[in-house]
This record gives C-alpha cells, sequence and structure tokens, in this order.
C-alpha cells in the first residue's frame, strides 16, 4: 500500500515523475523521453527550457523579484503596452492566473454598469459545458454541477444558455444583464468551437443590448489557434478578455485586457493583486511576446497545424471504431473517441506520448507552438500505434 501524501487528495495524478525537460520532450526520472503534447494543459507555449525565457527569468532573477503594486514596475509598463499595440485593449491588469484573470474580467464587467449608475445590471449569461476556473465566482460563471457541490450556494448572477443556441441567449436577456462571457473554444468542455458567426452575432447582439462581451481565452490565446487570439479569425473584437497559461511560457502569470470605456469603473482601490504583475512574471512574459510576435511565427503555428489535421483526419479515416470526430483549431485539438476516453489516454501515454483528457470523451492535443513538423508526424504515429493497439483490443473482446 503506497505511503499516504500530505498533499491534498484534489488531483488524480499519473504515476509519472518528469525530472527536465527539453523542447517539445519531457524527461522522467529513469531517462524515459515522453513526447509532450500536453505542455502543461496549453500552458508551456514554447516548450521547455526555452533559451530566450531561461535567459530573462535568470537576468531578473538576479536584479528584484517582487515589489508589489505600491510601486511602478517597468516591466508592467512594457508588457502592458505590448499587449495593447497587438490587441484591440486600451488597459490592462496583472494577475497570477487564469481564474483570476475572469475574477478581473467579471469585477470589471460590474463596476462598468455600476459607474455608469446602473448597479442593478450585474447578471453575467455563459454557457453550458464552460470552463471558467476555480474560485466561487468561476465556478458559478462555468455553472457545472460536479464543481459546485459541496461549496454551499452558488453565487449570484449568473445564467447559463446552451452551447451554440441564439434563441436561448436572446430570451435570457433581461433589464439586469451585464455581460457575456464566452470561450470562442470550450477547451475543458470538449474542444468546442464557437462559429465564426455565433462570435459575430454575439457582438452585434451586444451592441444592441449595450452589454459586455467577454471572452475567456486563457487556453485560446497566445498564439494557440494561429492567431494570437481565437477571435481574431471572426474578425471581431471583445470588451474584454481574461488572458493565462500560454503568455507565462510556464510562469504563473494572467492578464486582464479591456477598452478604456469597459474599464472605467476600475478607479484607484476597486481592485489589486500583491504578486501580479511581479518583476519576474513581467521578464517571462515579455520573452514569450519577444519569440510569439516575432515575423513568421504565427504562420509556423498554422503550417504544424495543417500537418496535424491531415494525419488526425488520416487516423480518424482508417480507425472508425476508435476516433469518431477531429476537432479544434490550430494546436488546440481534440480526439472525440469512440472508446473510453481514459482507454485512450491510457494507450496513448504508453507510446510515451502525453495529452489531455476533456468533457465529451475528449482526448485534448496542445503541443507547445514550437513543434516542429517533424516531431508532428511522430506524434501522430505514436497516436496510431495507439489506436491499432485499442483496435486489436476490441476485436478480440468481441470475437
Amino acid at each position: 500500500m503506497a505511503a499516504a501524501t500530505p498533499l491534498y487528495d484534489t488531483y488524480a495524478r499519473a504515476p509519472l515523475r518528469f525530472e527536465r525537460g527539453e523542447g517539445v520532450w519531457l524527461i522522467a526520472e529513469d531517462g524515459t523521453r515522453y513526447l509532450d503534447f500536453a505542455a502543461g494543459v496549453a500552458v508551456n507555449s514554447l516548450g521547455h527550457a526555452h533559451p530566450h525565457l531561461v535567459s530573462a527569468l535568470k537576468e531578473q532573477a538576479e536584479k528584484v523579484w517582487h515589489l508589489s503594486n505600491l510601486y511602478e514596475v517597468p516591466g508592467q509598463e512594457s508588457l502592458s503596452r505590448r499587449l495593447t499595440e497587438a490587441t484591440f485593449a486600451d488597459k490592462v491588469f496583472f494577475t497570477n492566473s487564469g481564474a483570476e484573470a475572469l475574477e478581473c474580467a467579471i469585477k470589471t464587467a460590474r463596476r462598468y454598469h455600476f459607474a455608469k449608475g446602473q448597479p442593478e445590471k450585474f447578471h453575467i449569461i455563459t454557457f453550458e459545458g464552460a470552463f471558467h476556473g476555480r474560485t466561487l465566482a468561476t465556478i458559478a460563471a462555468g455553472g457545472q454541477a460536479k464543481y459546485l457541490e459541496g461549496f454551499g450556494p452558488k453565487a449570484p448572477g449568473f445564467y447559463q444558455v446552451p452551447f451554440d443556441d441564439m434563441a436561448a441567449l436572446k430570451a435570457a436577456i433581461t433589464e439586469e444583464t451585464a455581460a457575456i462571457l464566452i470561450e470562442p473554444i470550450q477547451g475543458e468542455g470538449g474542444i468546442r468551437t464557437v462559429s465564426k458567426e455565433f462570435l459575430q452575432e454575439l457582438r452585434a447582439l451586444c451592441d444592441e443590448y449595450g452589454l459586455l462581451l467577454v471572452l475567456d481565452e486563457v487556453q485560446s490565446g497566445v498564439g494557440r489557434t494561429g492567431k494570437l487570439f481565437a477571435h481574431e479569425w471572426a474578425g471581431i473584437t471583445p470588451d474584454i478578455m481574461a488572458v493565462a497559461k500560454g503568455i507565462g511560457g510556464g510562469f504563473p502569470l494572467g492578464a486582464c485586457l479591456a477598452t478604456e470605456d469597459a474599464a472605467s469603473g476600475m478607479i484607484a482601490g476597486t481592485h489589486g493583486s500583491t504578486y501580479g504583475g511581479n518583476p519576474l512574471a513581467m521578464a517571462v512574459g515579455n520573452a514569450v511576446l519577444d519569440v510569439i510576435l516575432a515575423d513568421d511565427f504565427l504562420q509556423h503555428v498554422r503550417d504544424v497545424s495543417l500537418v496535424f489535421r491531415q494525419g488526425l483526419a488520416s487516423l480518424a479515416d482508417r480507425f472508425p471504431d476508435v476516433i469518431e470526430e477531429i476537432r479544434g483549431e490550430g494546436l488546440m485539438l481534440g480526439i472525440k473517441a469512440k472508446v473510453p476516453s481514459t482507454d485512450l489516454l491510457k494507450a496513448i501515454r504508453a507510446e510515451k506520448l502525453l495529452a489531455v483528457p476533456a468533457g465529451e470523451n475528449v482526448i485534448r492535443l496542445l503541443p507547445p507552438l514550437v513543434t516542429t513538423a517533424e516531431e508532428a508526424r511522430e506524434g501522430l504515429a505514436r497516436l496510431e500505434r495507439a489506436a491499432e493497439q485499442l483496435t486489436v483490443e476490441r476485436r478480440q473482446a468481441s470475437a
């Protein structure tokens, strides 16, 4: 019997222990090499031990680690300016995580209406299957029973409507509605992509009713879909956007981006963070943007994505008893399995390939954005062997 751990029992961890990483590879304590298409759940956007990120972190670590927001932090000025120049936003608030970025987004949306003399407008419409974080407010926003159970009354002010149901959405709008919150691609929900047309309708609907459009791009942002942010494919802009994961390349970093108007209610004293925007995080965030905003980098993501899509489509054709559907955009991909997704994940890990489970019996592939075409093909070959093994097992079981 394994010894009891002093850690909370909140994770069903795989029995894998890694000691170092190199690019798209993770090396276990016993020396076994794994191809990492999990990337820390879309966090390690530039892979492991990227030399530019390592250099930036080391350089900053020899200067100052923490200051608090009692003082000006030059790294915040530079990173916020680069983010606003590259996006719709005029204002940025730095956090340590995606959940904190969503909390800031929710508060920004509510405070906007309060500052305009409409304190009754605080309700936010969200979508079934969404995941926005693990705080009390964000589990209420996500609305999933499995995350809400046992934590007392659901935080008020959130109303879920079915995914991709415009009629239900319009019917849910009331005089108390402040904003609509949506992920352009649901990650935890099973790599469900919101259509360009639906996002365009959302933008028009918000404009018509005086609502704020809030996007959760924690998982889909920072180059993962081949654009800097996924909403760009629809040709629309939000009023507020939550960002995290890939922006820190593995260092805890999040951000809430907003237009000048949307952020107008967030005056001094209305929000804060002890660690948010610390010098270490800012150094790494700026280093991540150095790479992702470089010429041709996003084109590289789109090119490698095509290799994946073609290869996955071929696998779906050849293994119809294992793979039902391929989902996603760019390097945010999902395999909807016909077998239990836990079986597929086990078979993938047996081939020394790492992936991430999701809802709707889906396995997520979230490779680092620096993955080469050759590494993509290696991953596809390992997926093929896993699918072959599962096909054999199913045929033997039914014989």
